[in-house]
């Protein structure tokens, strides 16, 4: 007896009834499948909807989310398919928007600023470091993107792409740089200030350093919790995790405000505030998600992002 699985569109319920649309699909298969095929079949029909922009799910509208599970719903059931839009490899919007800053700022430093300001231009110890750490971050990020992070979903919105480019190629790239590397911080004007000490210079650097390395620690104990392609969820344990659900977004903080402090930049607070204002919204999320999901298994005393606070 075939399997039969009845596709809605849950972008336009109207649409079923409209003479011009594919939908409801009827379709039918040998046994229950796994969402991949349902996906595929569901393409055949509906050439547009590529599997990427596909969002399967049931009738109390719970997102189906592993390809490859076999849908855990009986033979004449009703699914809804909702359309994405064009969609764009997480990875391939994580590598653009990080390449702006890491190709604006050594830009602007070595290129730009000394031909604006001819011989105003006269870096400082502290333009110095805060190229080499600001650099130094966004390499960071585009080797974890490669390396270490496992994505729960393969593609994004196009649309991401290009909001997500705009936060950082002009925030934290064209103003950011712009701020930083005017001679209002150039070696004359901060001679004799806080900011030609080369002890706050280097202490600004230690916990920029450490806020990196307490990222990284959070994301690979992240990594560890899925396997490669997988889509499983695991409670995070140890280190900052017993502190906060997303300490990778504390540690973020800690670095861009060490930065801040650092220049003593209006563009980098802007920049920071920003940034911190997002991942609180993610952390959030994040957090409300751990707590639904695992319920009493989830450790009671964590916070989202800060510890004891929020």
């Amino acid at each position: 007896m075939p399997f039969t699985i009845k596709v809605h569109n849950r972008n336009l319920p109207s649409a079923d009834k409209a003479t011009s649309s594919p939908f409801p699909l009827q379709l039918s298969f040998s046994s229950a499948p796994t969402l991949a095929a349902l996906k595929a079949e569901i393409h055949g029909k509906v050439p547009k909807l590529t599997p990427s922009r596909q969002r399967i799910t049931n009738e109390d509208k719970k997102p189906l989310l592993d390809d490859a599970q076999q849908v855990n719903v009986s033979s004449g059931s009703d699914l809804y398919v909702k359309d994405l839009g064009p969609q764009v490899a997480w990875r391939t919007v994580f590598l653009t928007e990080y390449f702006g800053p890491l190709f604006i700022h050594p830009l602007w430093f070595y290129g730009i600023a000394p031909r604006l300001y001819g011989s105003k231009w006269q870096p400082s110890a502290v333009q110095e470091v805060a190229m080499g750490l600001i650099v130094l971050h966004y390499l960071k990020r585009e080797v974890e993107t490669v390396f270490v992070h496992r994505f729960s979903a393969a593609t994004m919105p196009l649309f991401n792409i290009f909001k997500n480019s705009t936060h950082y190629w002009v925030l934290s790239g064209v103003l950011l740089a712009g701020a930083i590397y005017h001679p209002n911080l150039c070696e004359q004007a901060v001679r004799g200030t806080l900011q030609a000490n080369p002890a706050f210079i280097a202490g600004c650097a230690v916990v920029w350093t450490l806020a990196q390395l307490g990222n990284f620690r959070s994301h690979m104990i992240l990594r560890s919790l899925r396997s490669a392609g997988g889509k499983e969820r695991k409670i995070p344990r140890g280190f900052a995790f017993e502190l906060v659900s997303c300490p990778n977004y504390l540690f973020e903080t800690i670095a861009w405000l060490s930065i801040t402090i650092l220049t003593a930049s209006p563009a980098a607070a802007l920049f920071s505030a920003v940034s911190v204002g997002q991942m609180a919204i993610w952390a959030a999320k994040k957090h409300r998600n751990y707590k639904k999901e695992f319920g009493k298994e989830y450790p009671r005393g964590r916070k989202a992002m800060f510890p004891l606070v929020f």
